[in-house]
């Protein structure tokens, strides 16, 4: 693959909020640190994410010591929310994963309620390590996710993202691109392969850390959600549906399943093992 590289790296620490991109990152069995710890539920206990509520994508959570977050989002005084503790946890379901996390301060379900206009309660992940198990179709004994959608990691590539642009200015809604790479909320991006290159990987190390690579990523609407505005339109489903659609899912990226512990930085190596 020659001079791939560490392009970027996405924390996302609420799910479904924006990202941040730090430099570095500490890899944990389950995903990045601090990705994707936090949640919101609705009063049936189900999460909620852009799916539901697009306007998530103008929320914003930085990442405090010791865990805690402070959320932000438009025409909201911000809130520092500590991470709550496990007094006892509450049920949720997550795309059908049936979880139990741990009530934030009630001050944050307040606060993200009357952000989105409607009844939601803010959950931590305490115990990342025995949670939620990985899908068994795709997992080795022990291995857990975060809140994630799936996996604890996603890779994709800038050469891939430029393709489908490509792709995207000779379609329908040509209008709608190029699309920039947040629409796909990756948590690592890698500069230097070709285009697709990824749909062969199933080993790769990117510097010292080592990620098997499962499954490739079926997306969803979240795509199609202008991550600056909100507002949704048709690409990428449309293009990805005519061009990149394996199966049943319309493909844009691969999960990563950390094999060993370390930190990942900007400009790391990213060679393919398999």
């Amino acid at each position: 693959m020659g001079n791939a590289e560490l392009h970027s790296i996405h924390v996302h620490p609420v799910k479904a909020f924006r990202a941040l991109s730090p430099r570095e990152a500490v890899v944990e069995p389950w995903g990045l640190a601090g990705d994707r710890r936090w949640v919101l539920i609705d009063d049936g206990g189900k999460v909620v994410t852009q799916r539901q509520q697009p306007r998530l994508a103008l929320a914003a959570a930085e990442l405090l010591p010791g865990g805690g977050i402070r959320l932000s989002a438009p025409g909201r005084e911000p809130l520092t929310v500590r991470v709550p503790q496990p007094a006892g946890t509450t049920p949720l379901d997550l795309f059908g994963d049936k979880l139990e996390a741990v009530l934030a301060d009630a001050d944050a379900h307040a606060w993200c309620s009357d952000y989105l206009g409607t009844e939601v309660r803010l959950l931590h992940m305490d115990d990342p390590a025995t949670r939620r198990p990985l899908d068994p179709d795709y997992a080795r004994p022990g291995e857990t996710v975060s809140f994630a959608d799936g996996y604890p990691l996603l890779v994709t590539t800038l050469a891939s993202l430029d393709a489908l642009n490509s792709l995207i200015a000779q379609g329908d809604h040509a209008d709608e691109g190029p699309l920039p790479m947040n629409r796909f909320r990756p948590n690592v991006v890698v500069a230097g392969t070709t285009a697709w290159a990824e749909d062969g990987w199933r080993r790769i190390a990117i510097g010292e850390v080592v990620f098997r690579v499962p499954k490739m990523c079926g997306r969803c609407v979240v795509t199609t959600t202008d991550q600056d505005t909100a507002e949704r339109g048709k690409e990428p489903l449309r293009t990805l549906g005519r061009h990149r659609r394996f199966g049943s899912q319309l493909v844009f990226g691969q999960n990563l399943v950390p094999e060993s512990r370390g930190t990942v930085r900007i400009g790391d190596p990213v060679t393919v093992l398999e």
